[in-house]
C-alpha cells in the first residue's frame, strides 16, 4: 500500500510525501496513474496550509479517497527518506521502497516542483529550499534519525542536509552525484536539450521511445531511461507533456552548477555510501575522491548501469546498498 501524506514547507509550499508500506501486495514496480494526473494547485497561504497539516491526516494514492489516519510510526523500524533528482518523482523509488519497506519504514518525497507536489510560479528553486523541504520531512513525519537515499539532485540535498543537520541523519548513500562544479556550458546544454524535445509525445509509449532511443544524448538504446521518462509524462488535452516546468528544473540546477561541493561533503560525519553506474555521469576517480573526502566512507560501482542505474539493474542495485543498510540497522540493535 501507498499513502499520501503532505508536508508544510518553511514558506507555506505543499509537498507531497509517499509512504510504502505492506511489500507483499505490491507490483514490482507500481506506477501511479499517469492518465488522471492534474497539475499541482498553487501553493496554498502557510497559515492554512500548517492547518491542514497539524490534523495528522494522510491520504490514500488514489485522491478520491477520503483522508485516513497517519500511518502509525514503530520506533523499532529504522526509517528511510527517498530523494528524487530533477526531473524525477517520488514514484520512481517503488522498486526500491518495495523491498526496502521488508524492514524499514521508508517514505518518498516528491520534490517542489515535481510529482504532486506544490509548483510555485515564483519559486524558490534553491539549495536552500530544496535542503530545507527534506528537513521538513524528516521533522513533521518523525523520521529521525534517518538514513536518506537521494539520486542525482536528491543526493546532493541528501549530503547537504546530513552536513548541515547531523542529528537528523543516521546514514547516507549517494547515488551518482557529482561534487564537482558542471559550470555554464552544462547549464547552456540542457537549455539547448530542452528546446528539442519533440512535445507533445502522442503516447506515452512514444516518449518512452524518443528518451529511450531517439534522443541525440542516447549513444545506444537506454530501456531505463526511457521508462525513468515516461513515468513524468502525463496527458494533456493536445499530447503527453511533462509533469514539471522545463523553466524551473533549468532555475533549479542554475542553483548548483556553478559551485563545487566538496566542502560540505567532508562535513558529512554519518556513514555515507558513493554508489555509480560504470556509465554513469560520476565518473570512477570523482566517485573514489568523494569516499576519501568523507569521513566514514564507501564505495560502490554497478556494472552495465548508467546515470539510471536503479532502474537499469535493480538488481544489482540493491545488492550494493543492502550490505551497507543492514550494516547501519545491526548498530541499531
Amino acid at each position: 500500500m501507498v499513502q499520501r501524506i503532505d508536508v508544510t514547507a518553511a514558506d507555506g509550499v505543499r509537498l507531497a510525501a509517499w509512504e510504502f508500506r505492506e511489500p507483499s501486495a505490491q507490483p514490482a514496480r507500481p506506477v501511479e496513474p499517469v492518465r488522471s494526473a492534474e497539475p499541482a494547485r498553487p501553493a496554498e497561504p502557510a497559515r492554512s496550509a500548517r492547518a491542514a497539516r497539524s490534523t495528522g491526516a494522510a491520504r490514500s494514492a488514489d485522491p478520491a479517497r477520503p483522508a485516513e489516519p497517519a500511518p502509525a510510526v514503530d520506533p523499532q523500524r529504522p526509517a528511510v527518506l527517498l530523494l528524487h533528482g530533477l526531473m524525477g518523482r517520488a514514484f520512481h523509488w517503488a522498486g526500491t521502497a518495495r523491498w526496502l519497506s521488508e524492514h524499514r519504514r521508508v517514505v518518498a518525497l516528491d520534490q517542489r516542483g515535481h510529482g504532486q507536489s506544490d509548483r510555485p510560479a515564483s519559486g524558490p528553486y534553491t539549495r536552500e529550499a530544496f535542503v530545507a523541504d527534506a528537513e521538513a520531512a524528516v521533522e513533521q513525519l518523525g523520521l529521525a534519525p534517518v538514513t536518506l537515499i537521494g539520486h542525482s539532485m536528491g543526493a546532493l540535498t541528501a549530503w547537504q542536509l546530513a552536513a548541515r543537520r547531523p542529528d537528523l541523519v543516521e546514514a547516507l548513500v549517494i547515488c551518482d552525484m557529482r561534487a564537482s562544479a558542471l559550470g555554464e556550458a552544462s547549464q547552456q546544454e540542457w537549455e539547448d536539450w530542452f528546446h528539442r524535445w519533440p512535445l507533445p509525445f502522442p503516447t506515452q509509449d512514444a516518449a518512452r521511445r524518443w528518451f529511450g532511443e531517439d534522443d541525440p544524448r542516447v549513444e545506444r538504446p537506454d530501456p531505463g531511461r526511457g521508462a525513468f521518462f515516461a513515468e513524468v509524462m502525463h496527458e494533456a488535452p493536445d499530447g503527453w507533456r511533462p509533469l514539471f516546468s522545463r523553466r524551473q528544473m533549468l532555475t533549479a540546477r542554475e542553483t548548483w552548477v556553478h559551485d563545487a561541493h566538496w566542502e560540505e561533503l567532508a562535513q558529512v560525519r554519518c556513514p555515507a555510501l558513493v554508489v555509480r553506474g560504470l556509465d554513469g555521469e560520476l565518473g570512477r576517480a570523482e566517485a573514489q575522491e568523494m569516499v576519501r573526502v568523507l569521513p566514514a566512507g564507501r564505495y560502490a560501482e554497478i556494472p552495465d548501469a548508467g546515470h539510471y542505474l536503479h532502474y537499469d539493474q535493480p538488481a544489482a542495485w540493491r545488492a550494493a546498498l543492502e550490505p551497507f543498510l543492514d550494516g547501519i540497522r545491526a548498530t541499531r540493535n
